[in-house]
């Protein structure tokens, strides 16, 4: 127990060591200072000339927004053409069908919005031309145009007044070169060498140790399994994710993979303080960041790790935890660690069926994606919490009794409007999808009898899994959820979109604003934002907003389960 205790706080805490440097780094390339990766340079501009773009052009905010969503549009007809003719396609040595338009739309959104959730096996669901050339492709520019995106804001956040905030064409390129492709590389290797397939091989036949014959999927595994951690992604290339043996093959594996999920998003945090040269603030979020972090890690790894009472009365042995739907190469510590890492940044790929953990486990996964603020996806994760800092700002500053302001810049009403519609839209959609599914089954259990394997307060749960992860852009499930419908391809489709642009719309639309405000130096009465009481009223504002819209939901769910076990 003890080990397996120390092997969570060796990877967490080496990801922290490493991604302080990367921060730095991140702040010196966004900024476009000297730096060791100059020599792509040269690269970049023959990427810019063949697109026509002039890269030295300063935007607004509006530009910035226009051009991400100009090829973010681009790519969905891409995807949508690959995954409907993906049949026809070469590269499909196992001779898997076409996608149905409802699951094409589904899937080309979901790998779009840097989600990856699948309502397929990767096995049998996808070719290998499209798990190169649609979703590993999106896999990558999805979470560039993340990184992209925050670095407007933090341009905005600068001293001064100004319209112009950088090039997100720049940004974007610079994220892919500089930062994806490198780190995405070194991981892919180091899962070749564990064992990952990495070839062109169809299925092989093999005899398991009970004597079975099965054929086992191989293909371009390592490639696409490194960046769907690295750019928080999370599509498996095979069905049961990072819980195959393909795909996780050692306990070094899950560390390294484990490690590239968490490693940009708090690079980001860092960045934000090392890009304006105040890092004090930087560590005031990743305080907050990870003190939430931990309220959600502790119970989920005391409850794998003390085992199912349910099971135990059955007679089986519980010492190693609760195992059900686990790997044992990998223990119950190391699943309930890669559950909440997951889910808080916004990854989605899974070591551990999430529908088979404890029900408190379950209940922190997805207070993770509904609080959709501690750590975060590539990128937007740090924007979800600038929507929160925005709202904390200006309640304090009406507790003391001066004008709000952030970073020298007036908060008012027109940002404080755009900030409260992103912050209630995450609940709102997750929780009206919720109601609509759970009426609809109520209404016609026998009609949609597919849909739950568990009805009761754990089939609730799914359907509320299925939306959370949706529009938290994460991508995980409570596997028990029969999903391949035309229901739950559809309308978590529309929640994925929605969810994914409004709230990068939103903060970078505020950002916007506050950017050709008037900046206000800083005065003895000027309220202090890198403070750790700050923080406590960041923090708060989460969790009181989170806790206010979604508790009701949770104590149908997960809590009424936990209930009925103890």
């Amino acid at each position: 127990m003890n080990k397996e205790l120390l092997g969570i706080l060796v990877i967490f805490g080496s990801t922290v060591l490493l991604a302080l440097p990367l921060g730095r780094y991140l702040a010196t390339i966004y900024r476009g200072d000297k730096s060791w990766t100059d020599f792509l340079a040269p690269l970049e501009r023959l990427l810019f000339r063949a697109g026509g773009i002039d890269a030295n052009r300063s935007m607004t905010w509006q530009q910035h927004l226009v051009a991400l969503l100009t090829i973010n549009l681009a790519w969905f007809i891409w995807a949508m053409f690959v995954f409907c003719t993906q049949g026809l396609l070469p590269l499909n040595p196992d001779g898997n069908p076409s996608m149905t338009p409802d699951q094409a739309f589904n899937t080309a959104i979901s790998f779009l919005v840097n989600c990856n959730l699948q309502h397929y096996s990767g096995e049998s669901g996808a070719t290998y031309f499209s798990q190169l050339f649609a979703v590993t492709f999106l896999q990558f520019v999805t979470a560039a145009t993340g990184m992209a995106a925050c670095v407007v804001v933090f341009n905005a956040l600068k001293e001064g007044t100004t319209e112009k905030l950088g090039n997100f064409y720049a940004y974007f390129v610079k994220s892919i070169t500089r930062v994806l492709l490198p780190i995405a590389t070194v991981v892919a290797l180091v899962l070749v060498f564990q064992g990952t397939p990495m070839n062109w091989a169809g299925k092989a036949p093999i005899v398991t140790v009970q004597g079975d014959s099965v054929n086992v999927s191989r293909g371009p595994a390592a490639a696409m399994i490194a960046i769907k951690e690295l750019g928080t992604n999370g599509g498996g290339f095979f069905g049961a994710n990072s819980a195959h043996p393909l795909e996780n093959p050692t306990y070094l594996t899950n560390a390294v993979e484990n490690f590239a999920l968490v490693l940009i998003p708090l690079a980001m945090v860092f960045a934000f303080g090392y890009y304006l040269k105040r890092p004090k603030l930087s560590y005031m979020v990743f305080g907050v960041m990870t003190v939430g972090f931990l309220m959600l890690l502790a119970p989920t790894v005391y409850y794998e790790m003390h085992g199912n009472p349910a099971i135990a009365q059955m007679g089986a042995d519980q010492r190693l935890g609760a195992m059900e739907g686990k790997e044992v190469r990998l223990g119950a510590a190391a699943s309930a660690y890669w559950g909440i890492t997951n889910t808080v940044i916004s990854c989605g790929s899974v070591n551990s069926m999430h529908d088979s953990h404890m029900p408190i486990s379950g209940m922190a996964e997805l207070l993770g994606m509904m609080t959709n603020a501690f750590y975060g996806g590539v990128g937007v994760g740090f924007l979800n919490f600038f929507v929160f800092v925005i709202i904390a700002v200006f309640i304090s500053g009406l507790m003391v009794g001066r004008t709000p302001e952030f970073m020298g810049k007036k908060i008012e009403a027109r940002e404080m409007k755009i900030a409260i519609i992103v912050a209630l839209l995450h609940p709102l959609l997750i929780l009206t999808g919720t109601a609509l599914s759970a009426h609809l089954y109520a209404g016609n259990p026998t009609e949609y009898a597919g849909w739950l394997a568990n009805p009761g307060y754990h089939g609730f749960s799914e359907m509320l899994y299925e939306f959370t992860s949706s529009a938290a852009n994460n991508g995980s499930g409570f596997e028990g959820l029969g999903d391949n419908t035309p229901w739950w391809n559809i309308s978590t489709g529309i929640v994925m979109v929605l969810a994914r642009y409004l709230p990068i719309i939103g903060p970078v639309a505020i950002a916007g604003l506050l950017a050709r405000k008037k900046f206000i130096p800083e005065s003895a009465g000027t309220l202090r934002v890198d403070t750790a009481t700050f923080g406590v009223m960041v923090f708060f504002v989460i969790w009181i907003i989170a806790a206010l819209a979604f508790f009701p939901a949770l104590a149908l769910g997960p809590l009424a389960e936990h209930f009925t076990l103890y």
